[in-house]
């Protein structure tokens, strides 16, 4: 037995004994609560290690979290108080990284900073540095908003690790040194450290390099800090350590060295990167079109030092949480079905708010206090009885496939200390007046109070806004998304509106002095930099090609493309934010006629937030209607395996692709856990899509690819550590099949290729090709004349294969790059149904149609002048 296989076997009892451990004191409590019965809390009897914190940054109120503000006549600001540092550096066209470090084995040595001296002499040894590696664990599960429990430093002599939770309220110490530009901090994946170390120690990061970064611009493999440990050290660390409470204290030998390990490397891995991307620099010095590796890695880093740690408010507390449960309750995904949906949001509703609070007041996560399969199972049947209650949540954490630490108790303690409180809700005797925020509250915090009163929930009592919105059982149930709306469109508008103006109105004019079109800055430098222009004038810009173009905007008598354009929601003028909509959707351009899709904007405009949702439900409507027009399903109903397809039409055989995956998934990850009916449930899921036979684990791996795109199979092997070389080869180590010279199976990485039914969506994966079939009447299926991926039919089932259309056969060829899981095959098989019937003319009208469709539902009132329904491409 291997060192490996000696840590699975030794992981694996340790959570074995940790559940056995969990069961046994959950136990132990139900029978003291039964012995004495108390209104006490478990809080009174269980403190926790940031209970004694005597100054938090970010407790559990709905309060606003302010950062540090660097006037001091301001008490907290939501302004980065280093943003000009940080810009200084972006703005810096030669960022200087000087890393020298040598690769240095691990020593038994390392210094445990505890005290505030030790931390005081730790500031002056960094202050000398000019660059240090910085890591942190975290503690989520037993928090509500989670908090460092450990920060590593390391610099080239000396590995620290500091104990934050005993120095938690002199960690701004270190504030100076970490804000300072000229010392730089090598990081990796620093996206949430970044926010964390603001969250809790007001500790701002000025001048970062992060290593995945640089892993981006050299376009590696995998970016993960394992991968780099293995790939440049030698070192393979255990990854499940992650999940350990760092709490506690003291640590384990195992959990100070993956702890020194993470930091320890991080210099020696970022001076190696850093070399790699100067070598690159060095080689693209002689291109025209020269791009600045160093620079691009630094930018990208020091980027992420611009970020700002906010809470998440909401409308009301839960609200979120219980729309998304509810949407998802609404798309059966996996939820059971309720004859009452008012009755079962409203119970819903109440359940997350309950949840939230006690997680705000107990400082515990959600995922801790109750699962979101215990709310909907709680919620969607009548329950008397509190032992009812107690054993629904225990059954539904027991099918959990959601791989929870084992050490979770079930219910959690919350739940066993405040199961009265949900038997009360359920029976809507919880709340007879007021809101259940106010109830909630007197009963754990008020003056005879349940629960313990600390630093995390003391604002709770003091700062009582928002105040939620769920005092009246059937208040706005008819229109939840409505809610969603209001409360998630500025977190919306923030993260997805356009950064920066998309028009730059910059104008291109032809040798003769003719005005060709407006373009964007950065097309400006392109022809610049490759002297296909010269600058005519500088505000605004513009330039006079040096080469005679091929075409010109008078050729097509359409003025569009010479006139400046706006900055703003072309539906109702909205100018602070926009996006880009495609006014043809992606489905179906993607597979237009190279000559047809040209990068042209006259069908990509600028919407507001809110146009966008009017736009976007037009379109998803009219897509419907095409489905419905050209008997083509919008999705992929069905997968089938080779050589599984029925002679018999009403015969059900297939499994959604979704719906097969996600078994698949759970059956590899959790399998030999799970509860044998729920095993038994998600293997007949995968044995349909195999006709019904046993299956291996190697069927079970073929079976999650079923269905992607070559893009999807790489971000899916790169996520699970599988080289695309290595699927390559293990698809070229499987016997050959017999086929027609000229029709090879066109195949995936899990080496099938595809069927797939025009008339009802479901596709079928198919391993060898034969004669042309024929329906039970004897003449080719309805289904050839529709089929865009064409292919050899059964009855309602069509064999994809790569040999080109033929028109004596059904057989056409298959486009390996579409994926099965959104509308690319409808959009792919519309497409080449137009092209056939219609040409070249069919898919101009359609792209009138989608115009027309965009107009009527929006009534644009600021479209750029030249803009037509009935502008020809």
């Amino acid at each position: 037995m291997n060192k490996e296989q000696k840590t699975r076997v030794a992981f694996t009892i340790a959570t074995i004994g940790a559940a056995l451990i969990s069961i046994f004191f959950t136990v132990r409590r139900r029978r003291k609560q039964q012995e004495s019965p108390s209104s006490s809390c478990y809080s009174h009897s269980e403190p926790k290690p940031q209970w004694t914190f005597k100054r938090v940054l970010a407790d559990n109120s709905y309060a606003p979290f302010k950062h540090l503000s660097c006037n001091a006549s301001e008490n907290g600001s939501n302004l980065h108080p280093f943003e000009a540092e940080i810009t200084a550096l972006l703005r810096n066209d030669q960022p200087e990284i000087e890393l020298s470090a040598e690769k240095l084995e691990l020593k038994d040595s390392y210094v445990w900073v505890e005290t505030e001296m030790q931390l005081k002499e730790l500031v002056n040894v960094l202050s000398k540095e000019r660059v240090f590696a910085v890591d942190t664990e975290q503690h989520s599960l037993h928090s509500f908003l989670g908090f460092t429990a450990l920060v590593q430093i390391s610099t080239q002599q000396e590995d620290y690790l500091i104990d934050t939770i005993a120095l938690h309220d002199s960690m701004e110490i270190l504030r100076p040194v970490f804000a300072n530009p000229s010392i730089c901090k090598v990081f990796h994946g620093a996206d949430n450290d970044v926010l964390w170390l603001q969250r809790d120690f007001h500790i701002y990061i000025v001048n970062l390099f992060d290593t995945s970064k640089a892993c981006e611009v050299l376009s590696k493999p995998q970016k993960s800090l394992a991968y780099l440990l293995e790939t440049y050290c030698g070192v393979i660390t255990n990854k499940l350590l992650q999940r350990e409470d760092w709490r506690q204290r003291p640590l384990s030998a195992e959990m100070v060295l993956y702890a020194r390990t993470d930091a320890h490397y991080l210099l020696y891995i970022a001076k190696c990167l850093l070399l790699e991307l100067k070598q690159l620099d060095n080689e693209n010095s002689c291109s025209d079109d020269k791009f600045h590796f160093v620079l691009e890695a630094s930018r990208r880093s020091n980027m992420i030092c611009l970020q700002l740690f906010t809470k998440e408010i909401e409308a009301s507390p839960g609200e979120s949480a219980a729309l998304s449960l509810f949407s998802r309750h609404q798309s059966n995904q996996g939820f059971p079905s309720v004859s009452n949906e008012t009755q079962f949001l409203y119970t819903v509703r109440q359940l997350c708010t309950w949840r939230d609070l006690m997680a705000r007041i107990h400082d515990e996560s959600l995922k801790y206090v109750l699962p979101d399969q215990a709310i909907v199972a709680l919620a969607s049947r009548p329950l008397a009885s509190h032992a009812e209650i107690f054993n629904t949540i225990v059954q539904i954490d027991m099918n959990a496939e959601i791989g929870l630490s084992s050490r979770i108790p079930s219910p959690s303690a919350v739940v066993d200390s405040h199961l009265s409180d949900i038997h009360h809700l359920l029976a809507n005797e919880l709340v007879n007046h007021g809101d259940i925020y106010s109830v909630i509250l007197q009963k754990c915090l008020g003056q005879n109070g349940s629960c313990k009163l600390n630093i995390f929930n003391y604002a709770l009592l003091v700062n009582i806004n928002p105040r939620p919105a769920l005092s009246y059982k059937h208040s706005s149930l008819k229109n939840p998304k409505q809610h969603s709306r209001k409360a998630s469109r500025n977190l919306f508008v923030k993260k997805f509106s356009c950064k920066s103006p998309v028009y730059h109105n910059c104008r291109i004019f032809a040798n003769d002095g003719r005005l060709l079109c407006y373009c964007d800055r950065k097309k400006l430098e392109w022809y610049i930099s490759r002297d296909l222009a010269k600058l005519i004038e500088e505000e605004p810009p513009a330039i006079m090609l040096l080469f005679e173009p091929k075409g010109r905007p008078e050729d097509e008598g359409n003025d569009f493309y010479i006139q400046s354009k706006k900055n703003i929601c072309v539906g109702c003028g909205e100018g602070s934010h926009y996006l880009r909509y495609r006014i043809i959707p992606s489905c179906y351009r993607i597979h237009f006629p190279e000559h047809l899709k040209s990068h042209r904007s006259h069908d990509i405009v600028l919407l507001c937030v809110d146009c966008h949702e009017v736009a976007h439900v037009a379109a998803e409507k009219y897509k419907r209607k095409l489905a419905s027009e050209f008997v083509i399903p919008l999705y992929v109903r069905k997968v089938i395996h080779p050589g599984q397809e029925t002679e018999n039409p009403n015969d059900e055989g297939g499994v959604s692709p979704l719906q097969l995956r996600t078994a698949a998934m759970a059956l590899l990850r959790h399998g030999p856990r799970m509860p044998l009916d729920r095993r038994e449930e998600l293997t007949e899921t995968v044995k349909r899509y195999y006709g019904g036979r046993e299956i291996s684990e190697e069927d079970l791996e073929r079976a999650l690819q079923v269905g992607m795109s070559p893009h999807e199979r790489r971000k899916f092997e790169k996520k699970r550590g599988i080289s695309f070389k290595h699927s390559m080869e293990n698809a070229a180590a499987m016997p050959k099949r017999e086929n027609h010279a000229d029709s090879a199976p066109s195949r995936m990485s899990n080496g099938d290729p595809l069927n797939f039914d025009t008339l009802d969506g479901s596709y079928a994966n198919a391993e060898t090709t034969g004669d042309n079939r024929e329906d039970s009447f004897g003449k080719p299926s309805l289904a050839s004349d529709l089929a865009v991926d064409g292919a050899t039919s059964n009855g309602n089932t069509i064999l994809v294969t790569t040999t080109d259309y033929d028109e004596d056969s059904t057989q056409a060829k298959h486009n390996s790059k579409l994926s099965l899981l959104g509308h690319g095959p409808h959009g792919k098989q519309v497409v080449d149904h137009l092209l056939k019937e219609y040409g070249e003319d069919g898919i101009r009208e359609f792209c009138q149609r989608w115009r027309q469709v965009f107009v009527d539902a929006l009534k644009p009132r600021f479209l750029p002048a030249g803009w037509d329904v009935k502008h020809r491409i």
